[in-house]
C-alpha cells in the first residue's frame, strides 16, 4: 500500500490552504495600518482576527501538533477555520501520516485503502474551487476527514455512544446470573515463530490474565484448553492449535527450516491463482465447537510473511464452522518484545509513524495483508507485545464483546 499511494507533502497541503486563505483575507499579505479592531473592512471582508493574522505555515504547524478533536473544536471558532480544517488534502495528509500507527482497526473503522489512491480535483485548487464543484453535483471521490475520524482510536473511544441507564441495570443483573464459558481457537504463526512465546506468557502473567482452570476432561469431544478470567469475573476458554509439535517447532528454529503446517491440507489453486486449504479433520471439530476465534499473526520486521497462504488458512477456518459469519476474528499482531529504551532515549522526537512502522508490521497492513476487509465475519486487529502482554487486554474486551458478554 505504501509504495502504491503518494503521500501528499507538507508543501502541497499549505499550498491548498495558502489559496484559500488569499480567497479569504485578499489583503492578508499586505500591511495594514487601519485600526485592527473593526470587524469588517470597507470591502466587506472579515478582518482576521489574531490567530488568522499568522502565516499558513505556521497555521499548519499548528494543526500539526492538535488532536483530532481539538480540530474540530477549532473548526467551530470561525467561518474561517471551519472552512479551513476542512480542506480534504489537509485530512489526506493526516491520514497517511497516522494510520500506520494506530495501535488497532477493526472492520467497522478501517479506512478505504483503494480510495487512497484516487486522486483528488487538484492539489492547486483551493476550497472555494471544490465549492464550485459541489454546487455543480460533482463531489468530492473521498471524504477524508470522515475517514480519519472513523479509524483514530482516540475518535472510536470519545464518540462511543453512551448507555442509557436502564441498560447499566440490566448488565448489572446479567452479571449475576451465570452464563456458558465463552471458547475460542486460537492459531497463527506468531504462536510458533516468535522468540518469546504468547502461549507460556499467558499462562504465567496473573496480573494480567489469571488462569482460572485447566479442566482434565474433553469438552465436546475435543481437548479442554485453559481458562481465563477477564476483570476478575468473566470466564473465557482457549484452545491453542500448533501446526506442529514443540520438538519439530525447535529444531526447524535452529536450523531456520520450514516447516509443514499440519493443520491444514495444502488442495492447490483457484482459477486466479490463489491457494486453497482444507482444515485437518481435528481443526474442523474444534472450529465447529468454538465461539470464535484468534489469529496470532508475525508483526516482527524482518518477518517474511505469506499474506495469500495465511488469507486462505484464515478463510478455511473461519468456513469450517456452521453459522461462521458471526464469530468473531481477532487478530494478535505480535512481535516479540517492546522497541528498545535505548532507541526510544536516542531521540524521542523521531518516533513517527515511519519508525514505528519499521518496527512491527502496522495494524492497516496487516489487516489487508491477511484480507480481513473482504470477510465478512466481525475482526480486529490488535498490536500485541508478547513479553509484556499489552494491547492483549484490548483485544479480549473486544473479542468477549462480540460474543455477547456484557462487561
Amino acid at each position: 500500500m505504501a509504495g502504491k499511494t503518494q503521500q501528499p507533502n507538507e508543501s502541497a497541503v499549505i499550498r491548498s490552504l495558502r489559496r484559500f486563505r488569499d480567497s479569504y483575507f485578499p489583503n492578508s499579505g499586505k500591511v495594514v495600518k487601519e485600526d485592527l479592531t473593526r470587524v469588517v473592512d470597507s470591502v466587506g471582508e472579515p478582518e482576521p482576527g489574531l490567530l488568522d493574522s499568522l502565516p499558513v505555515d505556521v497555521q499548519f504547524l499548528i494543526m500539526t501538533f492538535l488532536s483530532p478533536a481539538d480540530i474540530c473544536c477549532l473548526g467551530a471558532t470561525s467561518r474561517y477555520w471551519r472552512d479551513m480544517v476542512r480542506d480534504p488534502l489537509l485530512w489526506r495528509y493526516f491520514l497517511l501520516r497516522d494510520m500506520l500507527n494506530w495501535p488497532s482497526i477493526d472492520h467497522v473503522s478501517m479506512p478505504q485503502l483503494e480510495l487512497l489512491d484516487a486522486p483528488l480535483i487538484n492539489e492547486d485548487e483551493s476550497l472555494d474551487d471544490r465549492e464550485e464543484w459541489e454546487d455543480k453535483g460533482m463531489e468530492l471521490k473521498v471524504d477524508y476527514m470522515s475517514e480519519y475520524l472513523k479509524g483514530c482510536p482516540s475518535c472510536r473511544q470519545q464518540w462511543l455512544p453512551s448507555r442509557p441507564a436502564y441498560e447499566v441495570v440490566t448488565s448489572f443483573l446479567q452479571s449475576l446470573v451465570l452464563s456458558s464459558e465463552p471458547r475460542y481457537a486460537m492459531f497463527g504463526p506468531g504462536m510458533e515463530q516468535l522468540d518469546v512465546s504468547l502461549v507460556t506468557r499467558l499462562m504465567h502473567a496473573p496480573d494480567v490474565l489469571p488462569v482460572s482452570a485447566i479442566p482434565q476432561r474433553q469438552i465436546n469431544g475435543i481437548g479442554s484448553g485453559i481458562s481465563y478470567i477477564f476483570n476478575n469475573q468473566h470466564k473465557f476458554n482457549i484452545l491453542t492449535l500448533y501446526s506442529t509439535n514443540k520438538a519439530e517447532r525447535e529444531k526447524a528454529r535452529v536450523q531456520k527450516q520450514s516447516i509443514s503446517n499440519k493443520l491444514f491440507t495444502f488442495e492447490g489453486t483457484d482459477d486466479s491463482g490463489y491457494p486453497i486449504y482444507s482444515p485437518a479433520p481435528q481443526v474442523q471439530q474444534v472450529c465447529q465447537a468454538v465461539d470464535g476465534f484468534i489469529y496470532v499473526a508475525n508483526a516482527e520486521p524482518g518477518a517474511v510473511g505469506e499474506g495469500e497462504s495465511e488469507a486462505a488458512q484464515i478463510r478455511a477456518v473461519l468456513s469450517s464452522a456452521e453459522g461462521s459469519a458471526t464469530r468473531p476474528l481477532l487478530v494478535l499482531s505480535c512481535v516479540s518484545r517492546e522497541e528498545s529504551e535505548e532507541v526510544r532515549i536516542t531521540n524521542p522526537q523521531t518516533i513517527t509513524s515511519r519508525t514505528r512502522a519499521r518496527c512491527r508490521t502496522p495494524c492497516v497492513n496487516m489487516a489487508k495483508r491477511l484480507g480481513l476487509p473482504q470477510l465478512d465475519n466481525p475482526w480486529m486487529v490488535q498490536d500485541t507485545v508478547a513479553e509484556s502482554l499489552s494491547g492483549l487486554l484490548d483485544g479480549v474486551s473486544w473479542l468477549l464483546r462480540c460474543s455477547g458478554v456484557k462487561l
